[in-house]
């Protein structure tokens, strides 16, 4: 799902190759998204963000695109470690965006050595991948880490205590590039939902066309993050990472204030801000849509689903937001421009305008 988002938001400055573990849809919508728009001017600057350096420039690593857009990709298993090796062996990136995962909670429990073999030694494949052509790593976990006790928000310091095979699968991975490398992001995210994958919002507008009431679960709460935004962020950090020593901040009309700032490596949290639980995020979801159908209140006990949730897993950005220096916005408003055909650019779901049209 946000393989496809990356594709498309980072083509727009870096060259890209696209490795992919199965012949998967996404992959086609990668090569899409690596089709040319216009030529590239690496003498120019966008947005108040430096364009990538050279290779050779040590304070770098990142290569510019020289006026073209190169379109790449690759099939690999990641579970394979001299596959995912001689992949980035060949192709010798500056960075490696590390998101393929087994993300299906429950599936993790009913398939352990597939969720641990994919989520946990593929990670620690990339981690010695990136190793081998000091390539920086990029690596998507998620809020499951933690065990959902807490009241306030997670910080990256908080203790972790996975409740899933899937939580552990994936603590396991960022272990891994921890002790691998020294040059890792890992990004805890989570309750994503895009245009490029199965999610939340299209669950439950799909499921309102047939039903005139809808079970949700109350008692857990977390916080909706679009994968668009995601790859805004990871963008934004990739852009630093590009001219760590000049970022331009706290701009007023045409002046900016330069501050000077060394890449911090590390554990990072992102997702869209503010907290709503799955109920009340359904009544969202299908206000916005327009439907009359109505939402019940459950617990997690009475959904019996086979891997336990945290209860709260809302994250602390607050680290992200010093560096790389950037916001996220809050989940409502990222969760209308989705449902808003206008607003996010390409047709809205057929389950929306089936949910209006009820």
């Amino acid at each position: 799902m946000l393989g496809v988002d990356l594709c498309q938001e980072l083509r727009k400055e870096h060259e890209l190759i696209g490795v992919d573990v199965i012949a998967s849809p996404a992959l086609r919508h990668c090569e899409e998204a690596f089709r040319p728009t216009k030529p590239f001017d690496p003498s120019t600057k966008a947005q108040g963000r430096s364009r990538a350096k050279p290779r050779d420039d040590k304070s770098s690593g990142l290569r510019p695109e020289q006026g073209r857009r190169t379109k790449q990709s690759h099939k690999c298993d990641v579970t394979n470690k001299r596959e995912i090796l001689q992949v980035v062996k060949n192709m010798r990136p500056d960075i490696v965006i590390h998101t393929a995962a087994m993300t299906d909670v429950d599936g993790c429990e009913v398939d352990q050595k597939k969720a641990y073999k994919i989520n946990a030694e593929g990670a620690r494949n990339v981690a010695l991948a990136c190793k081998a052509v000091d390539a920086a790593l990029i690596y998507l976990s998620t809020d499951f880490v933690f065990d959902g006790k807490k009241k306030n928000p997670y910080k990256e310091t908080d203790k972790t205590d996975p409740l899933s095979v899937y939580a552990d699968s994936k603590l396991k991975g960022e272990a891994a590039a921890k002790r691998i490398l020294k040059k890792y992001f890992i990004l805890r995210t989570g309750w994503l939902y895009g245009k490029h994958g199965k999610n939340f919002v299209d669950t439950i507008l799909k499921k309102a066309k047939t039903e005139k009431a809808l079970k949700v679960v109350d008692d857990q709460t977390g916080s909706p993050t679009y994968t668009k935004d995601i790859a805004k962020a990871i963008h934004v950090l990739i852009s630093v990472i590009a001219s760590p020593e000049v970022i331009l901040r706290h701009c007023e009309g045409t002046k900016c204030q330069k501050q000077s700032q060394k890449i911090e490596y590390g554990v990072y949290h992102i997702s869209n801000s503010g907290s709503v639980s799955w109920f009340d995020y359904a009544k969202e979801i299908l206000k916005l849509a327009g439907s009359q159908t109505k939402v019940l209140p459950i617990s997690s006990k009475e959904l019996d689903r086979p891997a336990k949730r945290p209860r709260m897993s809302v994250l602390d950005n607050s680290k992200f937001i010093k560096f790389p220096g950037h916001k996220m916005r809050n989940w409502q408003e990222a969760l209308k421009e989705y449902m808003t055909p206008s607003l996010r650019g390409h047709e809205v779901p057929e389950a929306i305008s089936q949910a209006k049209r009820g």
